[in-house]
């Protein structure tokens, strides 16, 4: 029988008061219920519910929650109440520090209905000597402040605040990856219907890749940040002499995920700035650098960048990708207007010593001896093993006093500890120059290549620097050098280079304001003094300018020129272990001349100190000597086939093909030429010791 039917004897009307009766009886006796809890929590302000509310807590976060002080939880009136003193909140297991979370004091009034829907609210929050560490693991796939194994890791996100007195808070952020540690601290905080209405500062000091920093910033947007809004930031590191700007707007006050932010960097040395990071590049001058930074995932892409370092200018892009076990960096770079000094780094130069004091001070500076060009600045291998890198640079012109270069491109690839500059190509003095370099630093020490052509240029403009006038000089020079040495400075690869340089100078003219290092015979640079010919061009048929490089020693072989007025032969050459030049040429008359072959030249000296003399024929036999030098014989044509000269020969190159002395020249119709001084005593003395 139902128990709920009314009695046949009892009233429908009588039913439903019954009905009403026992209904609000039961709410009365709930809300009794629930005025005893709150009354009872309200007497005893909840201090009972302090281990039940640190078990609840550590189950919902799966850490283990303490607190060491007084604990209140209850209902004032309406709002939760909630005290906590020494309060500390546990790290995960893999974490540095065994608290995410601890503070001397928390007092909040806490919206109920927040806790069930939409966002989290405080009515108050009263906060003191609050210290949170905020760290990733190893892997980087989940930080300590997501309660959960999510990959990757929530936002760290806040509650809106009403009103807020926030005193003694310090921060410590942890990124192994980056391998970045920093300790922040922010200024106090009060707060009314959830305003702070000024900047909220923050400073600290940390330390990234072993560089020790300093920092300072300020939270422009406080209000929106205690609203959970956008957050708008500003701050400034220090660190290794650079000084660094962010600013931007956070979607959440610790993401900057895909986040675009407005970056600023000046120092004294790029390379500071990069060797930050682990990332080696040649140093430079002072620098200036602006670009639009947005993080993804692993990736940190610097867009829009422009600035200068030195006297030139630089844009384009830059990205770092925080790559395991390398970190690489991939970059597209522009320069409209290149300093030649600031180019002095690439090649071990300090530029500001070449600015101010020129090449051989910067080269010694690096420890090369005394009067020596080759810098002895070593590569930094570690460096260069820590990073992977792709990078593309395009420079429009190049400004020097002597050398014109433009256009270069030039395309750097390091992978694996093996670096490439390839292609690097250049013009130079409208002819074009292409470069393959190879350094492995696997080898040890490392193992360089250098491989660089040179293309027809016009020697009018090559060598106007050094007195040739460009105009009414038509000949052009074609070259080649290859070597390859073993060594962590350029100085130490090109001391141990074996290989080959040579250079064509097919036929043209030769107009030059000093007709003695044209011709290279003193006897006729007089004859034409009295003749008044010094502004006549010199006809040039067929040159070949070559050494064979063994052991850092380049011994010409050979070197020939042959002019309308003499064949020009060399002998000796030059070191790259002690930059020494030991050259004599002579000049070979094709007719008879009172001077002619009486005056052999030499170049003596060293790179950064060459000096033309005049030496007796006597010493034509010592020249080279004093490097060590042996009698080669390359022939011509293999020189030729070397540079690839292509129609060289048709150039008026036949004689020089064959290695003949003016003695053998001939006439139109193949006889002697009895305009040629070619008697056996004076020919003996005019062919080098009979080598050519």
């Amino acid at each position: 029988m139902d128990q709920a039917a009314p009695s046949p004897d009892v009233s429908p009307a009588e039913a439903q008061r019954r009905r009403r009766h026992i209904l609000r009886n039961t709410l009365l006796g709930i809300l009794a219920v629930i005025f005893g809890l709150w009354l009872l929590l309200f007497v005893t302000k909840g201090r009972f519910l302090k281990h039940p509310f640190e078990r609840f807590v550590a189950g919902q976060t799966h850490r283990a929650v303490k607190v060491d002080g007084d604990f209140q939880l209850y209902f004032a009136p309406f709002r939760i109440k909630l005290l906590a003193e020494r309060f500390t909140l546990a790290n995960p297991a893999w974490a540095s520090r065994p608290n995410l979370f601890q503070a001397d004091r928390i007092d909040a009034r806490i919206a109920p209905l927040s806790l069930l829907f939409g966002k989290h609210r405080l009515y108050s929050l009263d906060l003191a000597n609050g210290a949170a560490d905020l760290e990733w693991n190893a892997a980087h796939t989940t930080n300590s402040w997501t309660f959960s194994d999510q990959k990757g890791g929530k936002p760290l996100e806040f509650p809106r605040i009403d009103t807020a007195t926030v005193t003694g808070t310090t921060v410590r952020y942890r990124d192994p990856r980056m391998r970045l540690l920093a300790d922040l601290s922010l200024d106090d905080i009060r707060s009314t219907d959830a305003r702070i209405g000024r900047a909220v500062g923050v400073t600290g000091k940390g330390v990234i890749r072993d560089t020790p920093f300093r920092l300072a910033g300020r939270l422009l947007s406080p209000d929106a940040t205690a609203n959970r809004g956008r957050n708008q930031l500003v701050a400034r590191m220090w660190a290794a002499h650079n000084v660094v700007d962010v600013s931007g707007t956070l979607p959440s006050i610790a993401d900057i995920e895909n986040v675009p932010l407005q970056t600023r960097a000046t120092g004294r040395n790029l390379q500071e700035l990069l060797g930050i990071i682990g990332v080696y590049i040649p140093q430079t001058r002072t620098y200036r650098l602006h670009a639009q930074m947005v993080k993804s995932g692993d990736e940190y892409r610097f867009t829009r960048m422009a600035g200068r370092f030195g006297d030139s200018d630089i844009s384009g892009r830059f990205t770092v990708t925080q790559s395991i076990p390398k970190v690489h960096i991939g970059a597209e770079l522009r320069t409209r207007s290149l300093d030649i000094v600031d180019v002095a780094p690439f090649i071990g130069y300090n530029p500001d010593i070449v600015a101010t004091r020129g090449a051989v001070a910067a080269a010694a500076a690096t420890g090369a001896a005394p009067a020596r060009l080759l810098p002895d600045a070593p590569l930094n291998v570690a460096a260069m093993r820590a990073f992977n890198a792709d990078a593309h640079w395009t420079v429009g012109a190049v400004r020097s006093r002597r050398i014109p270069i433009s256009d270069i491109d030039l395309t750097v690839k390091l992978k694996d500890s093996v670096l490439t500059l390839s292609p690097l190509t250049m013009a130079l003095s409208r002819g074009n120059v292409a470069s393959d370099v190879r350094i492995d630093t696997n080898a040890r020490p490392a193992d360089a290549t250098y491989d660089i052509r040179l293309a027809p240029t016009p020697l009018g403009k090559l060598l106007a620097g050094w007195g040739v006038s460009e105009s009414g000089t038509s000949g052009t020079l074609k070259g080649r050098i290859e070597l390859r040495g073993r060594g962590d400075t350029i100085h130490d690869s090109l001391s141990t280079a074996q290989g080959r340089m040579a250079f064509i100078m097919p036929q043209g003219t030769l107009w030059t304001r000093n007709v003695q290092l044209a011709e290279l015979d003193l006897g006729t640079f007089v004859q034409k003094m009295f003749e008044d010919k010094l502004k006549k061009p010199v006809e040039v048929n067929c040159g070949l300018i070559a050494f064979t490089v063994r052991n850092g020693i380049a011994a010409a072989d050979p070197i020939l020129i042959d002019t309308t007025k003499n064949v020009i032969t060399g002998k000796g050459g030059f070191s790259f272990k002690t930059e020494a030049v030991d050259l004599a040429f002579r000049a070979d008359g094709k007719k008879f001349s009172l001077f002619s072959g009486q005056s052999p030249v030499g170049i003596r000296g060293y790179f950064a100190q060459p000096a033309l003399q005049v030496i007796s024929p006597q010493l034509l036999g010592r020249a080279g000597a004093g490097l060590g030098l042996a009698l080669l014989a390359t022939p011509p044509a293999a020189i030729l086939a070397f540079v690839d000269v292509g129609d060289a020969k048709s150039a008026a190159c036949g004689p020089v093909l064959a290695g003949a002395t003016a003695a053998a020249q001939r006439t139109t119709k193949g006889q002697p030429r009895d305009d040629v001084s070619n008697q056996p005593a004076k020919s003996q003395r005019k062919k080098f010791l009979g080598i050519f």
